[in-house]
C-alpha cells in the first residue's frame, strides 16, 4: 500500500510538472524542449520525499540541477564533462567510506 502511494506521488507531480511546461510553451515564456532538467529535478524530489537517504534521488536533482545551471549560465557543458566523471568517483568513494564507517560503529 506504501508503495502505491510513492507511484501516485511520483505521477501526480510529473503530470503537474508537464502540464506548466506545456503551459509555458503555449505562452511564449519557455521551450518544451529544454524542459526535460526540470523533470528530472521533479523526479529526484519525489524519490528524495519518499526516502530522504536514496542516493538515487539526490543523484537524479543533481544532474537536472547541472543542466539547468549550464543552460541559464552559458557554460559550455562539454569542457564541464571532463570534471564531472573524477567528481562522480570522489562522491562514490566518499558515500561509501561513510557507508562502511556508519556499519563498523
Amino acid at each position: 500500500m506504501q508503495n502505491k502511494k510513492r507511484h501516485v506521488l511520483t505521477g501526480g507531480m510529473i503530470l503537474i510538472t508537464l502540464g506548466v511546461l506545456i503551459f509555458l510553451h503555449m505562452s511564449g515564456y519557455y521551450f518544451f524542449g529544454a524542459s526535460w532538467p526540470w523533470l528530472l529535478i521533479v523526479i529526484g524530489i519525489c524519490t528524495i520525499i519518499q526516502s530522504y537517504r536514496d542516493i538515487g534521488g539526490w543523484f537524479i536533482s543533481l544532474v537536472g540541477l547541472i543542466f539547468i545551471i549550464t543552460e541559464y549560465n552559458g557554460i559550455e557543458f562539454h569542457k564541464l564533462t571532463k570534471y564531472i566523471l573524477p567528481l562522480v568517483l570522489i562522491l562514490i568513494g566518499i558515500h561509501v567510506l561513510v557507508k562502511r564507517h556508519k556499519h563498523d560503529s
